[in-house]
């Protein structure tokens, strides 16, 4: 069996913890089985392991996100990068097309699955009775069908044939597919035996590269990769699912959320404050902190209150759903990444009125990384390590650098860094244009 999950969204919701370069996934505010903090994403991964499912996973995902996968899942996980966003269809197509490549065979079972459902161990057995269905040939198409439990518009309804249930297996045929119903609507679809459409596809390897060779003929992975704009920008469900021959479910009745708000997140939280939190006489309210500064919160009741280096929310847990339309347009530079090496955040950023800029960032480097070699065109930077040992080169000459040290680099010239210990470092980029984009990458040995 291999698993694709799914990746992708900027969380707007969790706003100011998520942002575009931090989805939702990739919160480490869960506490996992040995008491330490994970993400949706750490979480999803460590129970398809749990469940003895398979180590073999596939994240499709945007290329915004490679470097905080990598940097909370470590290289035993592949990742697929769309080279710009369309839609579920094109990531499926070009995640088989990598495995395909790879040379896993045609009538492998392939299961496609979100990377941030909150789930338990009943949701893995499903998934694993859908590789069943898919072995035995029982459908072109096995999806996953969540018990209802109460009649929702935001979801799609699966209707199945109950009363064709394959013999011996627990999947039964589709009759039909209902695309997010109003809520009277639901409750007759649930009446007559309807599933939430739980986003889970299972399916033969072969079957989706047909599909693909369709759409794109004669194109390897390479190809399809290139070539990936031009591709249809359509969902799976539509592209794929609904023309489907023959269609089978696999219900499921556990635990099943989407922790995208702040709302339904904090009901998972095992602790109502995180970070620098001082409080006293609150009720129900939880307080997230990702500054140095403190917050300091007395008398309040069933809020939420999240700082982070993208700013601060306020707001009463039921109302928070309402607050993507409040936030989209602010801030467009992210002020906190994750990377492959290890984290950084913007600690300030001037626009002087003669048109020069400053940005001043504190990078925290992993041991053992670096930091790729590079160059920029259109502006110069200070680095001064403040904590840890490391290796800088700088148009290839290296030498050593410790607390203390200060590196000036012009435009132009390449250099990197690598940590020996963790390493703490300010890096002050100035010039007259400052953008993530001003960067050419070079391949350096250490």
């Amino acid at each position: 069996m291999k698993i694709i999950l799914l990746s992708g969204g900027s969380g707007k919701r969790l706003w100011p913890l998520s942002n575009d370069a931090r989805s939702k996934q990739f919160l480490r505010l869960l506490t996992a089985p040995d008491g330490t903090k994970e993400s949706m994403i750490q979480r999803v991964v460590r129970q398809i392991q749990a469940a003895g499912l398979t180590d073999d996973i596939v994240i499709a995902t945007g290329t915004n996100q490679k470097d905080s996968i990598e940097n909370q899942l470590g290289d035993s996980i592949t990742v697929v990068t769309e080279p710009c966003r369309r839609d579920t269809f094109p990531a499926i197509m070009l995640a088989c097309s990598y495995l395909a490549g790879q040379g896993t065979p045609m009538d492998e079972p392939v299961i496609v699955m979100p990377c941030d459902s909150y789930t338990d161990t009943g949701y893995f057995t499903a998934i694993a009775t859908m590789a069943g269905a898919v072995c035995e040939g029982l459908a072109d198409m096995v999806l996953m069908g969540v018990q209802p439990t109460y009649p929702s518009s935001k979801y799609g309804y699966i209707v199945p044939d109950r009363d064709s249930q394959c013999v011996g297996h627990a999947a039964m045929p589709v009759r039909r597919f209902t695309e997010k119903p109003d809520v009277p609507t639901a409750e007759r679809l649930i009446a007559q035996g309807a599933l939430w459409n739980g986003g889970v596809f299972a399916f033969r390897l072969g079957y989706l590269m047909a599909i693909t060779e369709t759409v794109k003929p004669h194109a390897d992975f390479a190809a399809l990769r290139k070539g990936y704009g031009d591709l249809p920008k359509i969902s799976f469900d539509y592209a794929v699912v609904e023309k489907a021959a023959s269609v089978a479910v696999v219900s499921y009745s556990g635990q099943w959320k989407d922790l995208g708000t702040w709302n339904t997140l904090t009901d998972e939280l095992d602790v109502h404050t995180y970070g620098n939190v001082h409080e006293e006489s609150t009720d129900n309210t939880y307080i997230i902190n990702e500054l140095e500064l403190p917050v300091v919160c007395i008398g309040t009741k069933d809020l939420v209150i999240a700082a982070s280096p993208d700013g601060i929310l306020v707001s009463e847990r039921k109302l928070s759903e309402n607050l993507k339309h409040l936030v989209d347009g602010i801030g467009k530079r992210p002020m906190y990444e994750e990377r492959r090496w290890g984290e950084y955040r913007v600690i300030d950023f001037i626009d002087f009125p003669d048109g020069f800029c400053a940005l001043t960032k504190q990078l925290l480097i992993k041991p053992g990384c670096s930091i790729s070699y590079q160059r920029h065109s259109l502006r110069d930077e200070t680095w001064t390590i403040i904590d840890g040992m490391g290796e800088i080169v700088v148009e290839g000459e290296r030498r050593p650098v410790k607390r203390g040290d200060v590196i000036s680099i012009p435009h132009g010239q390449l250099h990197a860094i690598r940590a020996i210990t963790a390493l703490t470092l300010i890096e002050v980029q100035h010039g007259s244009e400052l953008e993530e984009g001003d960067i050419e990458r070079f391949e350096y040995r250490w």
